[in-house]
């Protein structure tokens, strides 16, 4: 994973007060609420079928037009504040990585700016900014200048650098006999120590191993409290939830929406899951009381209700770490289908998966349900989550996993408990110990 730097584009205040107003900066005490502001950016690419014909149009005597247009951005429009974490979602060539080439000036755009100001260090695609004849050592302080950092200043960054790396003696070898975790130990760690204030991310964390990506998260918590600015993509949903302050979901080129990481990235999964339904029906009109944050479903199903049940069979918001816990839910089938699924999802406040099942990994087959069958399921199992706040998320599918009707944190429960444990769940540990007399 490479890194580009650049101090990225300063415009005038007026200029950016005039060209921003409709996202709440209409006046000049806005001005320093931002690092980033990526004002109605598009990109428009011209795609020709054979090299010869890109000649031929730009001669003007033979004129027409010899190419097609591919919009990778249109219209895009939004900003981050100052020592924000925002993160971009969306299906591989909805253009998140078109649009952070443009944020840290790799790529112009077609139309629209980007006004960014203050220190900028990106991590995009591999192989960009570093030279592979040069070694760690000697890109590391390439980096330091063209970031315009002083020599000084970088030697004392550099055994920081060099202890977060972990590369080892290959700190001194050429950076092309490093392997592609190693690569991105290096460039991420020049990053993040040459102190920047704008951070763009481009999947950086997707090739290191588990104990790298947990010091880069940890690593990213401790930017955030320090009001580092970041903009990165990721296909982690975890991590984004986990992370952000604010989520933007691309669609074709598009914003498709700006929001809280649970409201957006539920709505990403449920386009994903109605893209893989097999029967491209429109979105169920609402006439059920429950709401979650997102729902979506072809409607061959409807869930009905949705209760949690305590160890003595009542329907509770509540329950006691180590007791029984029943999820009970009923839902109407309005189509006839074979075999389907019916599962939930608990979530933590955060958004992070915690469990989840369903009929079909419990291996009960459900068989054949007709048009107008109603049918009530019953989870039951003892709860040993840790004392927090959970939500809950229903679903009902077909046998190829094409959702019926799927409700995002359709409930909220909380576990409560005299004992404080760390993490999200008691793994009930044994201690046994004795002392000897030395």
């Amino acid at each position: 994973m490479g890194s580009g730097y650049g101090r990225g584009t300063v415009c005038d205040q007026e200029a950016v007060v005039a060209g921003y107003g409709r996202h709440g900066l209409a006046n000049r005490r806005y001005r320093r609420d931002y690092v980033v502001a990526i004002q109605h950016v598009s990109k428009r690419y011209r795609l020709y079928e054979r090299p010869l014909d890109r000649l031929i149009e730009a001669v003007p005597v033979f004129g027409g037009k010899r190419h097609s247009e591919f919009h990778a951005l249109q219209d895009v429009n939004f900003h981050v504040d100052k020592g924000e974490i925002v993160s971009v979602v969306g299906p591989n060539g909805s253009g998140k990585s078109t649009l952070l080439q443009i944020v840290s000036g790799i790529l112009q755009p077609t139309s629209g700016r980007v006004v960014a100001e203050g220190r900028m260090a990106a991590l995009l695609e591999l192989g960009a900014g570093f030279n592979p004849d040069f070694t760690g050592r000697e890109n590391v302080f390439l980096s330091g200048e063209i970031m315009g950092i002083p020599k000084p200043e970088m030697e004392r960054a550099f055994p920081k650098i060099e202890s977060f790396a972990e590369i080892g003696r290959f700190i001194d070898r050429p950076v092309k006999e490093y392997s592609t975790g190693m690569y991105v130990r290096l460039a991420f760690a020049t990053a993040i120590h040459i102190e920047p204030e704008i951070l763009i991310v481009d999947e950086a964390l997707s090739v290191g191993d588990a104990v790298f990506a947990t010091r880069c998260i940890q690593k990213f918590e401790e930017m955030k409290a320090n009001k580092v600015t970041t903009l990165f993509v990721s296909h982690d949903l975890g991590l984004v939830k986990r992370l952000s302050n604010r989520v933007v979901f691309l669609l074709n080129g598009r914003v498709e929406a700006i929001g809280s990481p649970r409201d957006v990235v539920n709505r990403y999964v449920g386009l994903v899951h109605q893209r893989d339904s097999q029967q491209r029906k429109p979105a169920m009109a609402e006439s059920s009381p429950l709401s979650g944050s997102f729902r979506h479903g072809d409607g061959a199903s409807r869930i009905l209700d949705i209760q949690i049940l305590n160890g003595e069979g009542r329907v509770c918001t509540a329950v006691q770490r180590g007791e029984k816990l029943t999820i009970r839910l009923r839902a109407l089938f309005h189509s006839g289908c074979i075999d389907p699924i019916v599962g939930f999802l608990i979530r933590n406040r955060l958004g992070i998966d915690i469990y989840g099942t369903n009929t079909r990994i419990e291996g009960i087959q459900l068989g054949r349900m007709e048009a107008g069958e109603l049918l009530e399921l019953d989870f039951s199992m003892e709860c040993w989550l840790a004392r927090h706040e959970y939500t809950l998320t229903a679903a009902t599918q077909h046998a190829d996993g094409a959702s019926q009707d799927w409700l995002d944190d359709v409930i909220s429960f909380t576990v409560v408990d005299p004992k404080e444990i760390a993490g999200v769940v008691d793994l009930r540990a044994q201690v046994r110990w004795r002392k000897e007399r030395s």
